[in-house]
């Protein structure tokens, strides 16, 4: 087999490198893939185009923050080890995580009509976003009858049994109707990802995560352990997209009461402004719940899960990537995922943002901004919140 690397690094340089992009990566995972591929691949040639492309085809194959698990894959192949995924992932979430921390702990000291006002409109912004999130995801994810059939199943499932297991049925249920109607003839190409990765250590990485997500709900006595798990089973089971992480970590965190639901939605509405992993939300619930502790649990906690399963699955993936069955099942799964998000749009997002038509109005133009206009995120969380700020003032 080729050499797809220009040659091995070190952990410094993978670290140094991560966390550069993690303090100037906006845009979502798919320009976070956008940024590694020009940074990495073309740049600086640490993998080829092809060994690059099957990385982030596994990653998106499996649940989990994709953007984050590709970083975690590259960092493990550049520097031959998991410390080297690890450097990757600890730079690339740093920033991000650290910042929505910092918000997180002086969200209890936020006092005044203004304060409240601002607020209320990151609500607003994360209507916009979640709306974008789900048009997108619906297009990409449920481009025939079959598919858009079972995400109107998985909507209708979680909304209508409004209890925490019902978001994750759907998506099983998901994947088992993909199993019987998404079936599409496997791929027999082989991987080109160079693996520093024995199939015992994969195999030890898949049980270890499969064990976890279901001894952590037994040890749960104290807030920080139950937090990260609430937080571990959230990031378990995103399939199809970052967004995904919202109604599942709504029903981990805010029917627990660890965080209150005007918090949990201006918290995700702050992390559209941040640079880096979606997933670093789970830094400021963990803030907002338990302190520095909290968001120290609830940021490894989010992640483990995927990084175990990118990490478990890397020996394996050429077999896995040609398998009709696997990739039939993750059709149908996915497909009810934009049911599930599409529930949590109306459901806390909209219920709690959208109450006057002003606010309508302003959730429009935000959901437009993102769309029509190709606004940066970042824009649109300052205009809606000083624009809450200043109706409140």
């Amino acid at each position: 087999m080729a050499d797809h690397r220009a040659e091995s690094g070190g952990v410094g340089e993978v670290f140094r490198t991560f966390f550069l992009l993690g303090l100037t990566a906006f845009g979502g995972p798919v320009a976070h893939l956008g940024y590694f591929r020009e940074a990495l691949v073309v740049r600086r040639r640490w993998i080829s185009e092809a060994a690059y492309a099957d990385l982030v085809a596994l990653c998106q194959f499996l649940p989990g923050p994709a953007s984050s698990q590709v970083g975690f894959g590259l960092g493990l192949i550049r520097a031959g080890g998991l410390l080297g995924g690890i450097a990757a992932w600890v730079g690339f979430t740093l920033p991000s995580a650290l910042v929505l921390a910092a918000f997180g702990l002086g969200a209890a000291h936020l006092g005044g009509p203004a304060a409240t006002g601002i607020i209320h409109g990151l609500k607003l912004v994360a209507v916009a976003v979640v709306a974008q999130a789900v048009l997108g995801m619906a297009r990409t994810l449920t481009p025939d009858r079959t598919r858009a059939a079972i995400a109107f199943l998985a909507l209708a499932l979680t909304l209508l049994w409004p209890v925490a297991v019902s978001q994750v049925l759907a998506i099983v249920a998901g994947a088992a109707v993909g199993l019987l109607a998404c079936r599409a003839a496997g791929s027999d190409a082989p991987s080109h990802i160079p693996v520093p990765v024995s199939r015992r250590a994969g195999a030890f990485a898949l049980i270890l995560a499969g064990g976890l997500l279901l001894v952590l709900p037994l040890v749960a006595t104290s807030t920080g352990v139950a937090l990260f798990a609430a937080c571990y089973r959230a990031g378990a089971l995103v399939f199809g997209g970052g967004h995904v992480v919202l109604p599942l970590l709504e029903a981990s965190v805010v029917a627990p009461g660890f965080v209150d639901k005007a918090d949990f939605l201006a918290g995700y509405g702050l992390a559209q402004a941040v640079p880096g992993p979606l997933f670093t939300f789970a830094a400021y619930l963990g803030a907002v719940a338990d302190g520095p502790l909290g968001a120290a649990l609830a940021t490894v906690g989010i992640f483990l899960p995927g990084l175990l399963l990118v990490y478990g699955a890397l020996p394996f993936w050429g077999v896995l990537r040609g398998a009709p069955l696997a990739q039939a099942a993750m059709r149908g799964a996915n497909a009810a995922v934009v049911g599930v998000l599409a529930a949590a749009l109306y459901s806390p997002v909209w219920t709690s943002a959208v109450a006057t038509p002003l606010d309508f109005t302003l959730a429009a133009g935000g959901f437009l901004l993102l769309t029509v206009w190709q606004a940066p995120p970042l824009a649109v969380v300052i205009l809606l919140a000083a624009a809450g700020g200043l109706l409140a003032g």
